[in-house]
């Protein structure tokens, strides 16, 4: 197994994305620490699965831009199984499409604070339990192109993360390797909620591979970037959208 005896957070891992996440690095024989906002369902569920194949887990909910709920996390992380190994920082969303002409700055902050400053309380409050592992962030496609309409905001804070991965790449070496995906369309409640039918199918058709993605795609690249196969690789900002996208 490729993550034996080394310990893994998660956060948003109530479903999707950060759920699959979960899963896939608990077969390779991580303990998981599953952080969920509202998905109390899937995150038992997560829960229940990894312990009935003999892994080791828990699920704490918790608002991560509440300071609180961060260190709680982390301190029963480290209480339940002694250490930090692997940070996926998964926790995010668009929260509604708004154009900058109409946008207020609370949104602005909102939208901020959500995918940019709940992974930086993370990464803070991780580090003196992170001695040597990997911290993989979850970026987006819409930080290198811009993203769709009404998602300014949503796309900055993503090429925010992006620069925040190659800049702890460089602080945190060598003992600690950062990486991020930028995952395309995905097949996730994100896109059930802001992105029309006919949109989904024309990304599609554009698509070299011909379909969305699936988080167990993006499962198993995290898992890739969080364990030893993938020691040469930091600072790096992956693409994984079918084709959609070359840089």
């Amino acid at each position: 197994m490729k993550l034996k005896g080394k310990t893994a957070i998660v956060t948003g891992a109530g479903r999707d994305i950060g759920r699959a996440c979960a899963l896939k690095l608990a077969e390779e024989g991580a303990n998981i620490a599953l952080n969920y906002f509202s998905s109390s369902k899937g995150a038992d569920a997560a829960v229940e699965e990894i312990k009935a194949k003999g892994g080791n887990a828990f699920a704490l909910q918790g608002d991560l831009n509440q300071q609180s709920d961060v260190d709680a996390l982390v301190g029963k992380t480290v209480e339940a199984f002694g250490a930090v190994n692997v940070l996926v920082n998964n926790t995010g969303g668009l929260i509604e499409r708004v154009k900058i002409a109409d946008m207020s700055l609370e949104h602005w902050q909102a939208v901020m604070d959500l995918n940019l400053t709940s992974t930086f309380r993370m990464i803070k409050a991780c580090l003196p339990h992170l001695t040597e592992g990997a911290i993989v962030n979850l970026a987006s496609q819409a930080g290198r192109d811009g993203g769709g309409g009404g998602a300014v905001a949503y796309a900055t804070s993503k090429g925010a993360m992006m620069t925040l991965t190659r800049g702890l790449a460089k602080e945190l070496g060598p003992n600690i390797r950062v990486n991020a995906l930028c995952p395309g369309m995905i097949d996730t409640d994100f896109h059930n909620i802001f992105t029309k039918d006919e949109v989904r199918r024309n990304v599609e058709a554009a698509t070299p591979v011909k379909r969305q993605g699936t988080p167990e795609d993006i499962a198993n690249l995290v898992l890739f970037l969080a364990c030893e196969d993938s020691a040469f690789i930091t600072g790096a900002n992956v693409d994984i959208n079918g084709g959609m996208l070359f840089s």
